[in-house]
């Protein structure tokens, strides 16, 4: 009986080890395999973003400085070209897109602006900057969309025009900047009308934002994006 107590005291131990080493072996293992799902994961986000489209979204910025180089003509004609793609309700296309790159038009425009900032701190403090050359953020070239007021979906198709226009520029190695402002002092300053009618929109249409575009003069890091805003629904 002793010697059986001995044998099965040996036995039971040695199944104890087996089973510590097997389930060291389990646990090696489901890490080895979290390791290689998290690995294949990033692999696949990096294929995935690992094409021009996202990699022109990612990369866009709000440009804010630009040079005086003036941007080539066959570039902003695909560029605008890509804008009037964009989706539309019933490609009703209701928007109307202006562009100017003359000095006369930005320069007059600016002067309007100058002597509007007299008393507002925040014009005030833009149009003293020792850089400063335009109420455009010194953009040599401008895009104006304006959109049909009395469509309801004017405003949403408008501004998915613009964004094919900031990234297809982005994508060029230009820089871009939506101004709301700008707008809405070309429309709320009687001084400013004359430019305002200049543009020529079609009975109907308002004014909704312009776009400075041009070769940027800086690389601006990205701001924080909240991902909690996204949620999946089950």
């Amino acid at each position: 009986m002793k010697y059986l107590s001995k044998n099965w005291r040996a036995f039971a131990l040695c199944m104890l080890a087996a089973l510590a080493l097997t389930t060291g072996c389990q646990n090696k293992q489901a890490e080895q395999a979290d390791q290689t799902a998290a690995t294949d994961t990033t692999a696949a986000e990096e294929n995935l973003t690992d094409n021009a489209v996202v990699r022109a979204i990612m990369a866009r910025r709000s440009v804010r400085k630009y040079k005086a180089d003036p941007v080539p003509k066959e570039m902003l004609d695909v560029i605008l070209r890509c804008g009037i793609n964009a989706p539309n309700a019933k490609n009703e296309q209701h928007w109307e897109v202006r562009v100017t790159e003359s000095k006369t038009f930005i320069d007059g425009i600016t002067k309007v602006f100058v002597e509007s900032a007299k008393g507002d701190e925040q014009m005030q403090k833009m149009v003293e900057a020792p850089d400063f050359r335009n109420m455009f953020r010194n953009a040599p070239t401008v895009i104006f969309v304006a959109g049909k007021a009395d469509e309801k979906s004017s405003p949403i198709d408008c501004g998915l025009l613009g964004e094919n226009i900031m990234l297809a520029a982005q994508s060029m190695g230009l820089g871009t900047c939506c101004l709301g402002s700008a707008a809405g002092f070309m429309k709320s300053t009687p001084a400013a009308a004359e430019y305002l009618k200049q543009l020529a929109f079609s009975d109907g249409y308002e004014l909704l934002y312009a776009i400075a575009i041009g070769y940027p003069d800086e690389s601006p890091e990205a701001k924080p994006r909240d991902e909690s805003k996204i949620r999946y629904i089950e």
